[in-house]
């Protein structure tokens, strides 16, 4: 690979690391396996990169390929052995800039959007990023109306496992 695409590519990813680690967190439950969950989708996106072609945006395509890692990951290991779940979390959230509230809602969260499937799980991380139903769509390979009918029964199945 060319020296110039190198660079290119290396400029987007430092630009959009935060989408990859916002997936990390998603499917991983401790420090060890976030990190192996980055490199792998680094690796799969530098692998991918050259047939990378412009068509949408690079954040678009980055999410697409970091959720295709990450939910082949996270059927391979289902498999195998689940991990032990932490309570802290990578990002923890400092108690200075949030209140105890805003931490514990965002905990109680991720606790449920883990309990969703995995194609459920990417959905509403795509929904949370506010990207709209034709980016979630072109992200996951659904049409549009099937992102707006399944993101409704997620939000039913979120309410009740939040609010039982």
């Amino acid at each position: 690979m060319n020296k110039e695409l190198e660079h290119k590519f290396v400029t987007e990813l430092q630009d959009n690391q935060n989408i990859v680690h916002k997936v990390c967190t998603l499917y991983t439950n401790d420090r060890d396996s976030h990190n192996d969950l980055f490199q792998e989708i680094t690796i799969q996106l530098w692998k991918a990169y050259p047939k990378f072609r412009g068509e949408a945006k690079f954040s678009t395509w980055m999410y697409r390929v970091a959720l295709n890692t990450a939910i082949t990951l996270y059927r391979k290991n289902k498999r195998r052995i689940d991990t032990a779940d932490y309570e802290s979390i990578i990002f923890k959230i400092k108690a200075d800039e949030y209140d105890e509230t805003e931490e514990l809602q965002l905990k109680l969260m991720y606790k449920a959007v883990k309990q969703l499937n995995d194609v459920d799980k990417a959905l509403v991380f795509l929904y949370l990023e506010d990207k709209n139903y034709a980016e979630i769509s072109e992200t996951l390979g659904i049409t549009e109306v099937n992102a707006r009918v399944k993101m409704n029964r997620i939000k039913t199945k979120l309410r009740t496992i939040l609010n039982p």
